[in-house]
């Protein structure tokens, strides 16, 4: 898919439409717990998310992952792969949005998640299930449920 410009306009049948573009990352490791996600919350209004953020000017999709996740969770990170897109519609202050989210399938290689930003007051690892059953937005959840799926894969094509 080809990059989208952050808050491009484009004529849409009720008038003018921003395009969004933002990516994150589905953040895991094997724990004591079995396979856990790292996941973010705020406590003024209890949404649970996964970290993504929005582009700087000149910024691909996976620099802006990497920058997004580290920011948020305090962890430094890589990718492993590109778990999917998220594309959805939304209104805000009389605005029509069309925003595309990419996210990619991350493991840490060092940070703490102590060390996040001011953007979410908890950063947390989390058992897989418990994760999906905690975030707000169903199409995180599914990102979720298709990085399980990647890397439950790549554990039984190693065995």
């Amino acid at each position: 898919m080809a990059k989208r410009p952050v808050g491009g306009k484009a004529e849409g049948r009720s008038g003018q439409v921003e395009k969004a573009v933002s990516a994150g990352g589905v953040v895991f490791r094997r724990g004591d717990r079995g396979l856990e996600v790292i996941i973010c919350g705020r406590d003024s209004d209890g949404v649970w998310g996964l970290p993504k953020g929005t582009p700087n000017d000149g910024e691909s999709t996976e620099e802006t992952a990497l920058r997004e996740v580290s920011e948020e969770t305090g962890l430094r990170v890589r990718i492993l792969k590109k778990v999917g897109v998220v594309e959805y519609w939304f209104a805000r202050g009389g605005n029509r949005y069309h925003k595309w989210v990419h996210h990619f399938l991350m493991e840490p290689t060092g940070g703490d998640p102590s060390m996040h930003d001011h953007e979410y007051d908890r950063v947390e690892w989390r058992p897989i299930e418990d994760a999906m059953k905690t975030l707000t937005f169903k199409n995180e959840i599914q990102m979720v449920a298709k990085a399980r799926e990647m890397v439950e894969s790549v554990g039984r094509n190693d065995a």
